[in-house]
């Protein structure tokens, strides 16, 4: 067997918690991983859902919050073997380091997921340095029935 390896990171201007939060969800990868539509997670098997419809059994291997790892392997028999990891890498300075790394044979298929792996570290920074909006303040009581109850009190 000769693997394909590729691994990718990124460094986010946010803390390593905040990260883990979201990166380290198996469930929400389809938040932050373009061209995944859908994801479920029963127990160690997490099922995402393609673009195209195509759907990809995954078996969880790691999902280590101390260390901030997630790894996983895709069951789908259009691979000999796959090992993906995701480290979330606390910098010291409220920054941190995502790398995610993908093993794979046939070894093509790493770079087939690799360009999906970019983009998705790419997004993942977006959403996790992009500011919150700010709440819009909401009125609990209509203007016009808060005007009839003080026309009322007087």
């Amino acid at each position: 067997m000769t693997l394909g390896s590729v691994r990718y990171d990124i460094r986010i201007n946010r803390s390593a918690a905040d990260v883990w939060r979201l990166a380290g969800d198996p469930a929400r990868l389809a938040d932050w991983f373009p061209g995944i539509t859908s994801c479920r997670v029963d127990g160690t098997v997490r099922t995402i859902t393609l673009g195209s419809g195509m759907v990809m059994p995954e078996e969880i291997l790691v999902h280590d919050a101390h260390q901030r790892r997630f790894q996983y392997r895709i069951t789908a028999s259009i691979f000999e073997y796959h090992r993906g990891t995701i480290d979330v890498i606390d910098l010291g300075d409220d920054t941190c380091l995502v790398a995610y790394a993908t093993e794979a044979d046939p070894r093509a298929m790493a770079l087939t997921i690799a360009g999906g792996t970019a983009g998705a570290l790419d997004e993942l920074k977006r959403q996790m340095e992009t500011p919150m909006e700010t709440p819009v303040e909401t009125v609990t009581e209509p203007p016009a029935a808060a005007a009839s109850a003080t026309n009322r009190a007087n």
